[in-house]
């Protein structure tokens, strides 16, 4: 049975928090969970704890680039926090650069950074949520 990793709803954010060394299968789970989540609820930030991990391999670092890709595709920011300084170094000598997932020292600069996108995403849509331009559309379609 493949160990499930609880995600969280606070506001418009989910958070995760790893408390567990991951397993390829466990990685995975949380993938499909979260993109589901995301769909389910709306998010629009999601914020990974990573502090209690203390291993990180390829396929964990290429697995956490892309829940921060899968994340973007579905309209939520993400923000990786806890990055312990010997998994940084790991990466870093495994040549995985991350590409496209931001990082924080810890949660509250996670906040922080996933309140400041928010911010500038709903300046970019003129203040109106997704909900709000569907509803928009569709008004628009009905001729009102």
């Amino acid at each position: 049975m493949t160990t499930r990793i609880p995600i969280l709803r606070m506001g418009r954010t989910l958070l995760v928090t790893i408390q567990v060394d991951l397993q390829d299968q466990t990685a995975l789970a949380l993938q499909d969970d979260l993109a589901n989540k995301i769909q389910d609820t709306g998010a629009t930030g999601v914020l990974i704890d990573i502090s209690a991990l203390e291993i990180v391999d390829s396929f964990i670092g290429r697995m956490l680039a892309g829940i921060s890709s899968i994340a973007k595709v579905l309209g939520a920011n993400s923000v990786v926090v806890g990055m312990q300084p010997a998994v940084a170094i790991t990466l870093v000598e495994l040549g995985l650069t991350l590409h496209g997932v931001r990082t924080a020292l810890n949660v509250e600069r996670g906040m922080d950074l996933l309140r400041q996108a928010d911010e500038l995403d709903d300046a970019a849509s003129g203040g109106l949520s997704a909900d709000d331009e569907g509803d928009d559309a569709l008004a628009t379609g009905l001729g009102r």
